[in-house]
């Protein structure tokens, strides 16, 4: 079976013809992840649910009951999605043996609609980095390129699905932690509004800005893994009772935001004119192209990493060695606590704890912390202006990322790490619809056209990006 060409019309229609088994299209997957270790992009592998769920679905098929799109379709899940009974470790070694006691509520929903959970993937640890380095379990390497990093926080999930390990993946992104690897790796990867995806049973790292989202490699697989796992959550009280309204199919009229912020000094040449022919194309949907300015982008990063490791060194707080995870079993209990944090965290982790308690400690609050957070506002203010006012547009367009995928041990210094999410932070810091769609190559590596919509427009994101992308392939 090519597993490349799948899609989920595909395995649905192959099953209801019985071309082949749910239990037999699981087996391939499975088949091919043990061929193909060396990527590094499972943690765990949950062969044993996978093959009971597949069970089940060739049963109902049998029964001739209906059956819906979702249903026998393989998924993996970034390390930090809670499955019942299974593994949860986060990519640390403090969570190394830590069963999740329940499931999150995206997995209810997966499992509800009859998705085949195949696995746990790689991630940085505590989703904190850009490139899949940081994990406590070894680097993921990039299925384009072995040598390169598929992207991170959720390198796992972009790279799994890149090497059709499964047909479609959920991570988390709090800075651009979907959207930069789905760039560095050529797939599509989503990003819902804040609130649009619940969170419950998702291990947090910063609590206002972390979103689950999924991959795939199409824009219409996107849309229907999105249309299950949304919604509000009683468990969750981020959660929107909102119904995202579809756009319009007919695109004339309407108006892309090109900020030119986003392709100043830093961005990569060829990227950068990759990009710019890109936008050109919308042309041929019926938009008006149009420059924008959003002048406090330059802040964006700055405020992210003042605001995301104060919301970590709370959220962190909890890993003392005593409620659950690692513990270093100390007599004393300050020895304890100290020695089972100094052992089980990572260097990226405690880097950001310490940076997070100094920004929130007496003093240095107000300096930076608040002041972070007024910014921050200035940052959301910049989008409504530019999709509220007179000459309003109505979706921004801009690179994913200013680079393609580097080489991994490349990047030592953690500022310049952190500079790999330059264009994807502020979307996140704003709470806006944001995806990374393929759009070519530099020197055979990919790169990612990313589109940002209004808040709550998710649907309309999708569409334009389903247009972009049925474009592309006809072309």
């Amino acid at each position: 079976m090519e597993l490349e060409n799948l899609t989920i019309e595909k395995i649905h229609k192959g099953l209801m013809k019985k071309e082949f088994s749910t239990k037999e299209l699981v087996g391939f997957y499975l088949d091919k992840i043990k061929k193909e270790k060396d990527f590094n992009d499972f943690l765990t592998v949950t062969d044993k649910l996978a093959l009971e769920q597949a069970e089940k679905i060739d049963d109902k098929i049998s029964r001739r009951e209906k059956v819906e799109k979702l249903e026998g379709i393989p998924i993996a899940l970034k390390d930090n999605i809670l499955v019942q009974g299974h593994k949860a470790t986060a990519g640390s070694k403090i969570l190394e043996n830590y069963i999740a006691p329940y499931d999150a509520t995206v997995v209810k929903k997966l499992k509800a609609a009859g998705a085949i959970i195949i696995g746990k993937t790689n991630m940085d640890e505590f989703a904190m980095g850009s490139s899949t380095e940081n994990s406590a379990f070894g680097t993921v390497k990039n299925p384009v390129d072995i040598e390169r990093v598929p992207g991170g926080s959720s390198g796992g999930s972009a790279a799994a699905v890149k090497a059709d390990h499964c047909l479609l993946a959920l991570g988390s992104d709090t800075g651009g932690s979907i959207r930069q690897p789905a760039s560095f790796c050529g797939v599509v990867g989503f990003k819902p509004s804040y609130g649009m995806v619940s969170r419950y049973g998702l291990i947090a790292m910063a609590s206002s800005l972390d979103q689950i989202g999924p991959f795939a490699k199409n824009v219409e697989d996107i849309k229907i893994i999105f249309n299950v796992i949304k919604g509000q959550d009683d468990f969750d009280s981020t959660t929107v009772d909102f119904e995202p309204k579809n756009n319009r199919s007919d695109f004339e009229n309407l108006k892309i935001g090109v900020p030119k912020e986003y392709f100043d000094e830093g961005i990569d040449k060829d990227v950068k004119e990759n990009i710019e022919k890109t936008i050109n194309k919308f042309v041929n949907l019926g938009f008006e192209i149009k420059e924008i300015s959003l002048p406090y982008t330059e802040y964006a990063l700055a405020v992210y990493y003042i605001i995301a490791p104060a919301e970590i060194s709370a959220n962190l707080s909890r890993y003392d060695g005593i409620k659950y995870g690692f513990s270093a079993k100390q007599k004393s209990l300050l020895d304890n606590y100290l020695k089972t944090r100094a052992r089980g965290f990572g260097d990226e982790v405690r880097r950001r704890i310490m940076l997070g308690t100094y920004v929130l400690s007496a003093g240095y609050r107000d300096a930076y912390y608040n002041k972070a957070q007024k910014v921050r506002a200035m940052i959301v203010n910049d989008f409504k202006k530019v999709f509220s006012s007179q000459d309003c547009v109505d979706f921004v367009l801009t690179p994913t990322t200013p680079t393609t995928a580097f080489k991994i041990g490349e990047k030592k210094n953690p500022l310049a790490m952190y500079l790999s999410d330059i264009y994807t932070v502020p979307a996140s810091l704003a709470g806006l619809p944001a995806i990374s769609m393929p759009c070519g190559e530099v020197g055979k590596l990919p790169m990612g056209l990313q589109i940002i919509g209004p808040q709550f427009k998710d649907n309309s994101v999708l569409e334009i990006a389903q247009a972009f992308e049925n474009m592309e392939q006809s072309s």
